[in-house]
């Protein structure tokens, strides 16, 4: 088995070394005779296949970094915990993308050399546990985060294109292998057999832009207004949640709804909360140790004004801004305490923000009280009805009859029979597609998704023409004055026939200078 032009003993012997975990020359593997066997061949695919694996789940943790915060807030609710799990995911899939990929690097550097791929025993066992962890990855995404194979599904809508261009690429750069392959091995089925399978999957990939659809494709003139932005707790990514100074910091992002959780204290004061407990956002466990496993609403209001409600934010940093705070920002995140609605619709007045609230626990069997409480308090401050955004289910008409100015926002889609024409739903980003969001546009029904973080996101929904989306993020979408891309059609057309021709060009040239 003769090296070919350019592959000199030293290199064959250093790729050897981490593949085979050997010191053994080139020339020494060729004395005792060592050439590719069939289960070298089969342990080579299932490298590929385990490489393949784990850039699907890099991709899907990209993807899910967008609702990740949730998953936090889970893990805290059951364990009392706070760690930021999206740093550990990411670290994790960067060990396995990385170990499996320098792998793969080294056997198709191998394969080019001449030199036979014997995979090391610790390298196949590793390799075996990589595909174990990457599918109970997957088991548990499916099982406990099932909505994120949606989240997943529209962000082929944003990535697609791209994509096609970047698997195109690979599966290109993979003919000068695979050409060496064919004229080394004597195996004529075998031969047969790999060059249908790879042909038959560059046929495909050729024509995949066929079957890939994007609301982003579409003339510059056509692109609808950029969705209005509605702060989700305010802004947490740059004050505590729920507390005037995340209100004062989403004016200043220029958020048009403070979107908040209302919830009423045991002496009948509407505050805000988003969790049925306090632990994570106060200290209620240094002030009321014996009582902080209780609901938020069997506290007073006296009791709730004890607490701090603001150096949680700056101790667990639940996202990466918090570093990045100015002292000043650190010194007002102290003082932070948990307000009353009563505050929060006064700053909303004065700022000429909306809120948008939902009024917890719903369970409760005092929510008719509940309900009339924070009716009473938004009728006394003064803020204009049409400000103030109803989330509620409960009790909904008897807020319609005392509150007839207030906007009512479902949490549902329409109904064929409606009795009444909903103009305004709140839904999580993954319950609508782009064609059901242009045709509530239509018909004049006002969309609101949640919660949206991401540019590559942001830009997808806005391309689909939705009315506003809730978001963390509201200071990096603030600057976003474009979609990330917008393609023409007739320039993606083109841009698809030069990929696939280049792409065969490529290829044929390969396979003639291997020859």
């Amino acid at each position: 088995m003769a090296d070919p032009p350019g592959c000199c003993a030293a290199c064959a012997t250093c790729l050897l070394c981490p593949y085979s975990c050997q010191w053994i020359t080139a020339k020494k593997e060729k004395r005792k005779g060592l050439r590719t066997t069939k289960c070298d061949c089969c342990w080579f695919l299932f490298l590929f296949f385990v490489f393949l694996f784990t850039l699907v789940w890099l991709y899907f943790t990209i993807i899910i970094l967008n609702d990740f915060h949730n998953f936090n807030e889970f893990i805290f609710k059951q364990r009392k915990l706070w760690v930021d799990w999206s740093l550990v995911l990411l670290i994790a899939t960067a060990v396995l993308i990385t170990y499996s990929s320098v792998l793969l690097a080294l056997a198709l550097c191998l394969q080019l050399c001449g030199q036979p791929l014997k995979l090391h025993c610790v390298h196949k066992v590793l390799l075996i546990l990589t595909a174990l962890v990457v599918a109970a990855a997957f088991t548990g995404l499916g099982i406990k985060w099932a909505e994120e194979w949606r989240s997943a599904h529209i962000s082929l809508q944003a990535t697609g294109p791209f994509l096609h261009i970047g698997i195109v690429g690979g599966m290109t750069l993979l003919a000068w292998p695979l050409a060496s392959f064919v004229y080394r091995t004597h195996n004529t089925g075998l031969k047969v057999f790999l060059l249908l399978v790879y042909c038959t999957v560059m046929i495909a990939l050729y024509l995949a832009p066929l079957g890939i659809t994007s609301p982003c494709i579409m003339e510059e003139n056509q692109l609808p207004p950029k969705p209005a932005l509605v702060g989700h707790r305010g802004a947490p990514m740059l004050a505590p949640e729920n507390t005037l100074m995340s209100l004062h910091k989403a004016v200043d992002c220029d958020v048009e709804i403070f979107e908040t959780d209302v919830m009423v204290s045991a002496d009948g004061v509407p505050f805000l909360m988003h969790d049925e407990e306090l632990t994570r956002t106060t200290n209620v466990q240094v002030v009321f140790p014996e009582r902080a496993a209780l609901n938020s609403t069997a506290f007073n209001w006296t009791d709730l004004q004890q607490l701090d409600a603001g150096s949680w934010f700056l101790e667990r940093r639940p996202f990466p801004t918090v570093q990045s705070l100015s002292a000043g920002d650190r010194y007002q995140a102290t003082k932070q305490r948990i307000p009353s609605l009563g505050q929060v619709l006064e700053a909303a007045k004065q700022s000429n923000i909306s809120i948008m609230f939902d009024l917890r626990p719903e369970n409760h069997s005092d929510y008719q009280n509940f309900v009339n409480a924070t009716l009473g308090v938004i009728l006394q401050s003064g803020i204009p009805l049409q400000q103030v955004l109803w989330l509620p289910d409960g009790f909904r008409e008897q807020v319609k009859q005392q509150a007839p100015g207030v906007q009512q926002v479902y949490g549902r889609k329409r109904l064929q029979n409606e009795k009444e024409p909903l103009l305004h739903v709140n839904l999580p980003y993954q319950d609508m597609s782009s064609e059901e969001i242009r045709q509530y546009r239509q018909d004049n029904i006002s969309v609101n998704l949640y919660v949206v973080n991401q540019p590559w996101l942001f830009s997808v929904l806005w391309c689909s023409g939705v009315t506003s989306v809730t978001t963390n993020a509201c200071q990096v979408l603030k600057e976003m004055k474009h979609p990330i891309w917008l393609l023409p059609s007739s320039t993606y057309l083109m841009i698809w026939i030069v990929v696939d021709c280049v792409s065969f060009l490529v290829i044929l040239w390969a396979f003639f200078l291997v020859k």
